[in-house]
């Protein structure tokens, strides 16, 4: 591709991002996305997983009367139930339940959790209650029963963060966007007034530099604004306070119901979550400031930290080499006027734009993305003076809802990979089965095929076995041993679809085995 002009160019390929680029594309702007790694390789899938309006942050807003944490949660709710409707394949309802062992703690929890009902208003997906003793030991067979007085079940939502990227990515260019992940931005192009008016890009995959000009150039980097923010001004403001949260994967054995546990206070006054996730058991998360980093690391003190509180609330001792997998994400919050513990900060988004003309859009959280790209988009079209179109993506269905039967059955693969395959890919199941003539299972007793993985490349942006294995399958992040033992085969399907050389595959092999075995 030459120097094409595009009507808007996005810089970050993650949550906010691929928001912008389908919501432009979609409104009819000539739409550029432009990743240094791959599609949500960041903070964008490393959440809790949750589609949420944020019970804690409703807390804050009754004790400390805090208007803008009210209308987080408000806005929070009312995209929940977007998401819901838009991506039902990789989005759906989420009991959740908080255990209680001091009787006083019964009534304060239940009132909380039906303010949250009528918050949610119409967008509600359940009545909040509470839950006897007897019930939750049944529910819950290794919850901690001493002192147990019972629990109380509220509802939010669940949601694959990585599928839910490329399925807007995937949406995005159906409207004509162009998106391409490993193209690093490394320096603007600006006229003879100093408006920026393009970008240098180099191609890591070729390592070819290409230059593309555009009417409007977005900062969406997440964690990296900072960094881009100083491609345009050397000496520019932080914008960004950086924390980190760990997540563990488990044996679905410590959470055999398909509903999850909210721990409401931790030792430090944080909330914990236990829930269901791709058949295993997922928990998190931690809190903490921290600096930037590509691939950041699990720390020992925070697993420990999360094995505490989970002896805390489970009758079993939890063994560090029971943990099937970890990761680490940055959230990346907009850093307030004073110095303030990151955990307090409020998660709102906010736009900036430089002299330049560069626009920055900072903040937010997985659940208001959309929201988030509506507002960007709508600045665009005011910044550069042009008649406004209508937002289209309130309700969109996005790529693999539009025609899903959760009931479908192929006769091509057991009933366990059929319905991986429906949680992943939607109703494009018979499209990635068809992507080859005989299928072949990567391994026995796991639901990963040859099929997936030649589909995931031809549809997906998928460009190396990391793409596949962490936030396209999303193996890696549930069972680290599964995807090493998978991973010779990966690579002998990618070598022939990508045509690489023996030298090349050894050397994709390397650099998967050493992200797998320190930090994904």
């Amino acid at each position: 591709m030459k120097n094409k002009n595009f009507d808007i160019i996005i810089i970050g390929g993650g949550a906010t991002g691929s928001g912008i680029a389908l919501d432009a594309a979609s409104r009819g702007l000539k739409t550029l996305l432009l990743e240094k790694n791959d599609f949500s390789e960041g903070t964008s899938s490393r959440s809790t997983k949750l589609v949420h309006g944020g019970v804690r942050y409703l807390e804050k807003a009754v004790k400390q009367l805090n208007k803008d944490q009210f209308n987080l949660v408000k806005e929070g709710l009312k995209e929940r139930s977007r998401l819901l409707k838009n991506a039902p394949h990789l989005c759906s309802k989420l009991t959740l339940i908080t255990p209680i062992y001091k009787w006083w703690e019964l009534p304060y929890m239940f009132v909380g959790l039906s303010l949250y009902d009528f918050v949610s208003g119409t967008k509600g997906l359940g009545r909040s209650g509470i839950i006897s003793k007897s019930k939750m030991l049944k529910k819950f067979p290794v919850i901690k029963k001493d002192g147990l007085v019972g629990g109380v079940k509220y509802y939010d939502g669940s949601f694959n963060d990585s599928r839910l990227t490329i399925s807007l990515l995937q949406t995005a260019r159906k409207h004509g966007a162009d998106c391409r992940n490993y193209n690093e931005v490394i320096a603007f192009k600006y006229d003879d007034n100093q408006k920026v008016i393009g970008v240098e890009v180099l191609d890591k995959i070729n390592n070819e530099k290409k230059l593309y000009e555009g009417t409007s150039i977005i900062n969406a980097a997440g964690v990296f604004a900072d960094k881009v923010n100083e491609l345009d001004e050397q000496k520019a403001k932080k914008m960004l306070d950086l924390s980190s949260g760990i997540h563990i994967i488990l044996d679905k054995k410590y959470l055999p119901s398909k509903e999850g546990l909210m721990i409401p206070k931790t030792e430090d006054g944080r909330v914990l979550f236990i829930l269901p996730w791709m058949g295993k058991c997922l928990v998190g998360t931690t809190d903490d400031p921290t600096t930037l980093s590509a691939h950041p690391e699990v720390k020992e003190n925070d697993v420990e930290y999360i094995l505490r509180h989970l002896e805390i609330y489970f009758d079993l001792k939890i063994d560090k080499s029971e943990i099937l997998a970890q990761w680490c994400g940055i959230r990346p919050l907009v850093a307030p006027d004073e110095n303030a513990d990151t955990s307090s900060i409020v998660r709102e988004h906010e736009i900036r734009e430089n002299k330049s003309g560069l626009i920055s859009i900072i903040g937010g959280k997985w659940t208001t993305y959309r929201k988030m790209a509506e507002q960007l988009v709508d600045f665009v079209y005011k910044s550069q003076n042009m008649k406004k179109e209508k937002c289209r993506t309130k309700k969109l269905k996005l790529i693999g809802s539009k025609k899903l039967d959760v009931n479908y059955v192929s006769n091509k693969v057991d009933i366990n990979t059929n319905e991986y395959l429906i949680s992943q890919y939607g109703d494009k199941i018979d499209e990635v089965l068809s992507s080859v003539e005989k299928i072949e299972y990567l391994k026995e007793g796991e639901p990963y095929t040859n099929a997936e993985v030649i589909y995931t490349i031809n549809e997906e942006f998928v460009k190396k076995p990391m793409d596949y294995l962490v936030r396209r399958c999303n193996v890696a992040l549930i069972d680290k041993k599964v995807s090493i033992e998978i991973l010779e085969k990966v690579l002998q399907i990618m070598k022939i679809e990508l045509s690489w050389s023996e030298e090349q595959t050894i050397k994709e092999k390397e650099e998967a085995l050493s992200l797998l075995n320190n930090s994904i």
